[in-house]
């Protein structure tokens, strides 16, 4: 795979899906619902003000009235109704629209209605980065700080199962560090050599480990053979595990900023995908993030 328009071919040939939109009220995601529909790729349930959603869709040509969407107006809590929809198993994929993402993450995270699973929450991009010939996951770029080994632990379950989700059968996951060698001064290169362990012992399973691996050596052949690391995994890596978010979000916005990558996100560790986008996102980019979530939601 080295194209995220593959991700729609796979959608394709998934049984139909249904998306719950927490305010559907703003033109980007409502543009990236027409294509989907265009494309035949899912059905929706946009929540929010009836009215103002009823407005934009005219403004951009989309029809809310044909058969695979429902509007349905929320003026309050519009969050926690999408949330709901997902739960009460009416929808399949959460999304974000215009509304704040502490107000979704709360409703998810509601023991009542939400969509907890006792692992933690991880953000999980796909890259397709220019003249590279693969494309690159990477995780955790925005949800958990600073986390620790058991926590790691979790974020690369969540990963894997996306990736095996899209077709990855044995992902190969490099756990990043500023060097490869285990330098006891140096955290990360402390769990990355545990969670390498942890796989050969089948702690971790559906994928690869290996770590600690500085950048270029996890992603280029020529500087994992400069430095003589033999693995699977070096120069090979499908998956980019980072020690800490502020890692992750230097990492996330040097491919899209500095080498116009083109990027789909999902957030794992729910009972369902949740598709996390900014307002200042795309609707080519929400394109991408819906199609990464239906196409790897059967693992979930």
């Amino acid at each position: 795979m080295n194209s995220l328009a593959t991700l729609q071919d796979q959608v394709k040939q998934e049984k139909n899906q249904t998306v719950a939109i927490a305010n559907a009220g703003d033109e980007t995601v409502l543009l990236a619902v027409k294509k989907a529909i265009e494309l035949d790729l899912c059905s929706f349930i946009l929540f929010g003000d009836e009215k103002q959603i009823i407005a934009i869709a005219n403004d951009i040509n989309l029809d809310v009235k044909q058969g695979n969407i429902e509007v349905s107006h929320v003026v309050t809590n519009v969050a926690d109704e999408a949330v709901k929809a997902v739960h009460q198993q009416k929808a399949d994929i959460l999304m974000k629209g215009h509304v704040p993402t502490k107000k979704i993450l709360q409703a998810v995270l509601n023991k009542e209605y939400g969509l907890r699973t006792g692992n933690v929450l991880s953000h999980v991009a796909l890259f397709e980065i220019p003249n590279q010939n693969r494309l690159f996951f990477l995780t955790d770029a925005a949800m958990n700080i600073e986390p620790d080994l058991n926590q790691k632990v979790q974020i690369v379950d969540n990963a894997v199962k996306v990736a095996r989700g899209i077709g990855f059968r044995m992902p190969k996951v490099a756990v990043i560090s500023p060097v490869e060698v285990v330098n006891p001064s140096i955290r990360s290169t402390l769990d990355a050599a545990a969670l390498t362990q942890m796989q050969k012992r089948g702690q971790i399973k559906g994928c690869i480990v290996d770590g600690p691996l500085a950048f270029d050596n996890a992603i280029s052949l020529e500087a994992a053979n400069q430095k003589n690391i033999t693995s699977e995994v070096a120069g090979k890596a499908d998956l980019l595990m980072v020690p800490t978010i502020d890692v992750g979000n230097a990492l996330y916005k040097s491919f899209i900023y500095f080498a116009q990558a083109k990027v789909a996100a999902i957030i794992s560790g729910a009972k369902a995908p949740i598709i996390l986008t900014s307002r200042a996102d795309s609707a080519e980019s929400k394109l991408y993030s819906l199609s990464l979530a239906l196409a790897s939601s059967k693992t979930f």
